[in-house]
């Protein structure tokens, strides 16, 4: 089954993707920070989801491992 149809498997690939922008942001900063306007900017506004909100990020990212381990 895809990731698009399962809604778990979807908010995984979500909050993957804001905790990898946010690491790239943190590391090398120009590399996102080119494409703020193009198609590419989805991965800039995902660096600033996960920079700006990271403790609700953290919170999401340990409840969605949570029911992946012991519920799943």
């Amino acid at each position: 089954m895809s990731a698009i149809f399962n809604f778990q498997s979807l908010l995984t690939v979500i909050l993957l993707l804001i905790g990898t922008c946010a690491y790239i942001q943190s590391l090398a900063p120009n590399i996102l920070d080119r494409n703020k306007t193009e198609l590419l900017g989805i991965f800039w506004k995902c660096a600033r989801i996960g920079e700006r909100k990271n403790s609700y990020v953290t919170v999401c990212c340990i409840v969605i491992a949570f029911s992946i381990l012991f519920i799943k």
